[in-house]
């Protein structure tokens, strides 16, 4: 066992998705001086309006996780609850720019802040993952649109040879898709 960030570690991880062990994954945890300090700092802790987050350390533990580990959500150990409510809180918050007003407020304690930045960086990571597939759909949506519009206003004649031949076929394999 070793630290990071002032936080236990431990290089060896039962996934809960294969049961297998993966020697990569690293098991870490907020002390309880740190958690102290994050605490105060968090949404849905009793008496805040709105829902109530079942257990915020736990979730907490579970981000760090992932975010040290750099692994897909899928692969949240069964511990930590359900990857995908996990994801989806992590995901609100990281839009409400909660974990960056989280790693500025917690500059006091330096292994805290890092970690917390790390955090930062994975939830920047993620929406630019997600703005990138919404890009691509879009893209794709667009050029499926091209190609449809193109084969209904000017289909080619079957009789013609000329260089434009490869245009036919192409506009003819998407029209039947």
């Amino acid at each position: 066992m070793s630290t990071i960030y002032g936080i236990n570690r431990s290089h060896s991880e039962n996934t809960g998705v294969s049961g297998k062990q993966q020697n990569t994954a690293l098991n870490i945890k907020l002390r309880d001086e740190q958690w102290e300090k994050l605490e105060p700092m968090l949404r849905g802790k009793e008496g805040d309006a709105g829902a109530r987050g079942r257990d915020n350390r736990l979730f907490i533990d579970a981000v760090l996780w992932i975010s040290s580990n750099r692994r897909l959500w899928r692969d949240l150990p069964l511990r930590f609850g359900k990857w995908n409510t996990t994801y989806m809180r992590f995901m609100r918050w990281n839009q409400s720019n909660l974990w960056r007003r989280l790693a500025e407020n917690i500059s006091d304690d330096p292994k805290l802040h890092a970690a917390f930045e790390n955090i930062v960086s994975y939830g920047d990571e993620w929406s630019m993952r997600i703005k990138l597939r919404a890009s691509r759909r879009t893209s794709r949506e667009a050029y499926d649109a091209a190609i449809k519009h193109a084969a209904e206003q000017a289909p080619l004649p079957a009789e013609d040879d000329s260089t434009l031949h490869w245009l036919r076929l192409v506009v003819k394999s998407e029209s039947q898709q």
